[in-house]
């Protein structure tokens, strides 16, 4: 058994694999590279992390669209935030990155997570299995949200 995953996280890789593989079939055309959405810089940028298949993810969408607001999404299963990119939303959220993740998931056990894990564990954890992440997180500038109710996101809008 030495040198063999445990089962959990050949599941999570294989999972991943799979994202990853759906992500590269929506390219348009061989030459065509996606649209890379990186975090915003500045207030004038809004980002709308999200999986379409989460209702707060639909109460969200439509709040900032009855609102007039223009935003970027970026879908995080498909184009999954690296480590750096996650310490640094946890920055703009005010939360370590264990504030933001969903621990009652399968995937979490599956990542070999533990409670009193470092800070490096769980961002790469979050990094390579993206479902873990709170969803929706809206992002404006060096703010952030995550949209649990959906009326969270309002304050980044003031």
């Amino acid at each position: 058994m030495l040198g063999r995953k445990p089962l959990g996280a050949r599941v999570a890789e294989l999972r991943r694999d799979r994202w990853r593989r759906r992500a590269d079939e929506r390219v348009e055309g061989p030459n065509e590279e996606r649209k890379r959405v990186s975090l915003p810089r500045s207030d004038d940028e809004i980002l709308l992390l999200h999986n379409p298949r989460c209702s707060k993810r639909r109460a969200t969408k439509e709040l900032l669209e009855g609102r007039g607001v223009e935003f970027e999404t970026r879908l995080y299963l498909e184009r999954p935030l690296d480590a750096g990119e996650l310490r640094e939303l946890g920055r703009r959220l005010g939360k370590a990155v264990r504030a933001f993740t969903r621990t009652k998931q399968a995937e979490f056990d599956e990542a070999g997570l533990s409670q009193d894990a470092d800070e490096d564990a769980w961002l790469d954890a979050l990094a390579e299995t993206p479902i873990l992440m709170e969803r929706p997180i809206v992002i404006r500038g060096e703010r952030a949200a995550i949209g649990r109710p959906p009326e969270d996101v309002l304050a980044l809008l003031d």
